[in-house]
C-alpha cells in the first residue's frame, strides 16, 4: 500500500557549503505539483529541482543541474518510500564547492527522502467516482450509508425524481455501500461512473 502525506514537509541538509533545502506536499496531479512549484520556488537559489508522482504518471526536472543528479534522484526517493500522490521540490543554494554528478545525486536524493522520512503520512486508500440517483424517501438513509462506508459526498443535485450525489467511496468500500443502498431504496437508485 503507498503512502502520502498528512501535511507539507520540510528538510534542510548543508553538503559542502551549498544548502538543500527539500519542501515536499500532497498533490494528485501534475497542475497541483506545478502550483506547488511555483508558489516554493525561490528565483534567488541556484536551483529548483522536483519531482512528482501519482499513480503511474511522474514528472521531475534537473533545473539546470547536469542530467539524471537532480529530478531523478527526487523521484527515487518518493518511489523508494512508498510515497503516491506526492511532489517534492528541493531548492539548492550553491556554496562555493563543486559536488560532482555522485554528490549531487546523493544531496539532492538524499535531502528527499530524508524529507520523505520524517513527514507525517498515512495509508493512501484507492478511490472511485460514483453518481447515484436515489428517490426522496431514501435520501436521509443514504447520507447515513455514506458515513458507514466512508464515502465522501462531492455534489449533489435535485431532481424531480429525487436526489443525484456524486461522491468518492474508498475502492474495497463500493460493493457493500451499493448493496446498502439497493436495500435502502427497495432497488429504486442508480448508480453509474462519475
Amino acid at each position: 500500500m503507498s503512502l502520502t502525506l498528512l501535511e507539507p514537509a520540510r528538510h534542510e541538509l548543508e553538503v559542502k557549503r551549498s544548502r538543500f533545502i527539500a519542501l515536499a506536499e500532497r498533490c494528485a496531479d501534475e497542475q497541483s505539483a506545478r502550483r506547488f512549484l511555483a508558489s516554493v520556488a525561490d528565483p534567488s537559489a541556484t536551483h529548483n529541482c522536483w519531482a512528482w508522482k501519482s499513480g503511474q504518471s511522474y514528472r521531475f526536472d534537473d533545473d539546470g543541474e547536469p542530467g539524471g543528479t537532480a529530478g531523478r534522484p527526487i523521484l527515487a526517493a518518493i518511489e523508494n518510500q512508498g510515497y503516491d500522490q506526492v511532489a517534492v521540490v528541493v531548492i539548492r543554494y550553491y556554496g562555493g564547492i563543486k559536488l560532482g554528478t555522485g554528490g549531487l545525486a546523493r544531496a539532492y536524493g538524499g535531502s528527499a527522502a530524508e524529507c520523505l522520512r520524517t513527514a507525517r503520512s498515512e495509508p493512501l486508500i484507492p478511490t472511485v467516482r460514483k453518481r447515484i440517483q436515489l428517490p426522496f424517501e431514501a435520501v436521509s438513509l443514504a447520507h447515513q450509508l455514506l458515513d458507514r462506508h466512508a464515502a465522501v459526498k462531492c455534489g449533489e443535485r435535485y431532481t424531480s425524481q429525487g436526489l443525484e450525489l456524486e461522491i468518492e467511496c474508498p475502492r474495497s468500500s463500493l460493493a457493500a455501500l451499493e448493496r446498502d443502498l439497493r436495500d435502502a431504496s427497495s432497488g429504486n437508485v442508480q448508480i453509474r461512473s462519475a
